[in-house]
């Protein structure tokens, strides 16, 4: 049997998603010598910026912003799928409002092209419930299915984990400004449903330049955004807020919570008769 580099193709419903729910293990992988191909649904035109541009022209900046951000993290081959934007109201021609066989058709596509032993996707609750991530979740399944790829991966957080990081920024509110902190006790997945808690504290140079990509969403009309306020956090505290990165298995097959590998060992046994 031979040793040969895996293929990653991670998900997302819009430009800065993959940096702040997968930066670190895209690059890490594609670190490693694997191929990470990274699929874009929208071009995030319905989102908030820092000067409010027109639709059109945000949706241009934030693709621009994308493709540096894939580059900052070494993906080999960037798939923008082109659908709208939803917001956090979808319209009758948005990605949360298609059926999702039809993106799932196109994204099976390429993991069928590519030969892609590992797809990402998001957690059932489309992490804070936004209906683009929701879809997301839904395609990603679908998507897998379809091309008979063999592991699927959740991007999520873990609770627990951003319970104790709300509870510290409302304390750092005291000195700096903050956005207004939502209720997430019930958003992303318990600890005991996480199967892979990846460390990716060695590639934190890779994720906050993939962060830093996504200028236009440093501000908005809501104030300070995630961006922005991850990156002014203090080193320590920023090593540890960004420096692992979670996954539940989707299949159900990984044995335990500790996984460190998105191309881990019950992985590699899984996949390891496409190299015999």
């Amino acid at each position: 049997m031979t040793t040969r580099p895996f293929t990653l193709v991670s998900f997302h419903a819009h430009p800065d998603d993959e940096a702040l729910l997968t930066g670190g293990t895209l690059a890490r992988a594609a670190a490693a010598g694997h191929r990470v191909v990274l699929v874009t649904a929208t071009g995030g035109e319905a989102g908030l910026a820092d000067a409010t541009p027109e639709p059109a022209e945000l949706g241009r900046r934030r693709r621009a912003e994308l493709a540096a951000s894939a580059r900052a993290l070494g993906v080999a081959r960037l798939v923008q799928l082109g659908y709208a934007d939803s917001g956090h109201e979808p319209g009758p021609a948005t990605f949360a409002s298609v059926s999702p066989d039809e993106p799932a058709a196109r994204l099976a596509h390429v993991l069928r092209e590519e030969g892609a032993q590992v797809l990402t996707s998001y957690d059932r609750a489309g992490g804070y419930g936004h209906p683009d991530h929701v879809q997301v979740h839904r395609v990603g399944a679908l998507a897998a299915a379809a091309a008979g790829t063999p592991v699927l991966l959740e991007a999520t957080v873990d609770r627990q984990s951003i319970a104790r990081a709300v509870a510290a920024l409302r304390l750092l509110s005291r000195v700096t400004p903050m956005p207004e902190l939502p209720d997430l006790t019930c958003a992303f997945t318990s600890r005991s449903d996480i199967t892979h808690r990846v460390d990716v504290r060695a590639h934190l140079p890779a994720k906050l330049a993939a962060l830093r990509a996504h200028a236009s969403q440093a501000g908005g009309t809501d104030g300070l955004r995630t961006i922005a306020l991850l990156l002014r956090l203090p080193p320590p505290l920023r090593a540890r807020v960004l420096g692992a990165e979670w996954f539940r298995d989707a299949l159900g097959t990984a044995s335990c919570g500790g996984v460190d590998d998105v191309f881990g060992p019950t992985h590699r046994r899984r996949t390891a008769v496409r190299w015999m």
